[in-house]
């Protein structure tokens, strides 16, 4: 259960880094989270966020750096990588949404402010959602259902997720300005990798 419970924490917490820009809420968990604070090794020893209020982190380097990686220069998408013509799809023809309706996970694109459900935001917090309804199987004592959400986990990683955010997230961790987005970069990519060897290994 600690876990299942782990591995969706983080997939939430990654999805919302790279999904939208932060607010103070988050940033002064990033900050102060010992735990949190393990997985961003630079962002922990960067001398900027222990001098300057959070204000002035989000708006003078940690959103102009976001803007940077996920508007300017690079393209949070996977269809922008996976289609020949690099047109990013964003109707109900997205090979992703398939996914997302058979297991009951809706986009709010208001909220998510994004063009496309196939951001790499979307698709981590698409694995927290599977990972929750794993937890609670696992609640219910339903292993029938706990396997075949780790069966869902590890095709869509492979289906998705580990064709095309590699590249994205390669590129992102050598065009990041601040420590934060390099580590996240750098964790995503290492966690993904590891998090279906794991699923490899257990169906």
């Amino acid at each position: 259960m600690d876990e299942i419970i782990a591995r969706s924490n983080i997939y939430a917490l990654l999805s919302r880094i790279l999904l939208q820009e932060l607010d103070e809420a988050l940033l002064e968990t990033l900050q102060n989270d010992p735990t949190v604070l393990e997985f961003f090794p630079h962002w922990s020893e960067w001398e900027v966020r222990k001098k300057h209020s959070n204000k002035e982190i989000i708006e003078g380097h940690l959103n102009p750096d976001f803007v940077n990686l996920s508007i300017l220069h690079l393209v949070p998408y996977e269809t922008f990588y996976t289609r020949s013509d690099q047109m990013i799809e964003t109707g109900g023809a997205n090979p992703v949404t398939d996914f997302y309706s058979a297991y009951d996970f809706l986009v709010d694109y208001e909220v998510a402010r994004v063009v496309s459900s196939d951001h790499i935001g979307i698709e981590l917090e698409f694995m927290h959602h599977l990972c929750e309804a794993q937890r609670k199987a696992m609640e219910l004592n339903d292993d029938e259902a706990v396997k075949e959400l780790k069966n869902v986990q590890h095709r869509f990683l492979n289906t998705h997720l580990l064709k095309w955010a590699p590249m994205y997230l390669i590129n992102m961790k050598y065009e990041a300005r601040t420590p934060l987005y390099y580590d996240a970069a750098e964790t995503a990519l290492e966690f993904i990798l590891g998090d279906n060897e794991t699923l490899s290994q257990a169906i």
